[in-house]
């Protein structure tokens, strides 16, 4: 399951974000988390990792030994963040991630930062025709493009 969309820029300010548990702590304090988690790994390194730091924010997982899972991607000045669980795949995630990107893309034509601050209730809704209560509906970029935005 998806718990977390995240976008926020290089400053760890967040541009957009989307909860699907609920949180123990203050979100801001979870992005804070997060962004001193992935802003300090080196480009060469892959795009996910497990954060055990992240159960005092979303809660322990079920009695089970998995862990969270931040997966991301870094374009330009923004990180494209998704918390996941160990049900899902890192590489879908990443593929995922892409094509939001590309949604975010065809909607804003070459998106940027100020389209998700002046523009975000859009960018809610194309991540609304991608994912609800953390699951994944839609990944065909035309079916997103032509959702009534």
């Amino acid at each position: 399951m998806i718990h977390a969309v995240l976008i926020f820029n290089t400053s760890g300010i967040p541009r957009l974000t989307k909860f699907y548990t609920p949180l123990h702590q203050s979100s801001q304090t979870l992005i804070q988390k997060i962004f001193s988690l992935i802003s300090i790994r080196p480009a060469g390194l892959c795009n996910f990792l497990d954060a055990p730091e992240l159960e005092a924010f979303l809660g322990p997982k079920d009695g089970s030994d998995e862990r969270w899972r931040v997966v991301y991607r870094n374009y330009a000045t923004l990180y494209f963040v998704f918390v996941v669980d160990g049900a899902e795949s890192e590489l879908g995630i990443l593929d995922l991630i892409q094509v939001f990107v590309e949604g975010l893309d065809r909607h804003f034509e070459n998106v940027c930062e100020l389209d998700l601050v002046f523009h975000f209730d859009e960018a809610h809704h194309i991540l609304a025709e991608i994912i609800q209560g953390g699951l994944v509906l839609e990944t065909n970029g035309d079916e997103i493009s032509n959702s009534g935005l």
